[in-house]
């Protein structure tokens, strides 16, 4: 497994995984599975978009911003 942090790309307008200086996942996708780290333990969920508002979450994840949760892939 990868570890990053998310990041939402403008150009694609959607959330990337950061994994170095210039190294990108390419993107992810609705219904992606992926870990975020919470509290020093790894907890799975996947990625999904709100449509009626376009906005980015994690299923199972309380948050209101995603931009540099750390996760592994």
């Amino acid at each position: 497994m990868r570890e990053g942090v998310l990041v939402y790309d403008e150009r694609s307008e959607r959330m990337d995984i950061r994994f170095g200086m210039e190294e990108y996942y390419g993107g992810l996708h609705c219904g992606e599975c992926l870990e975020v780290e919470l509290d020093k333990e790894w907890v799975p969920t996947r990625i999904e978009m709100d449509c009626s508002d376009r906005r980015w979450y994690l299923v199972g994840i309380e948050t209101n911003n995603l931009q540099r949760l750390k996760v592994r892939v």
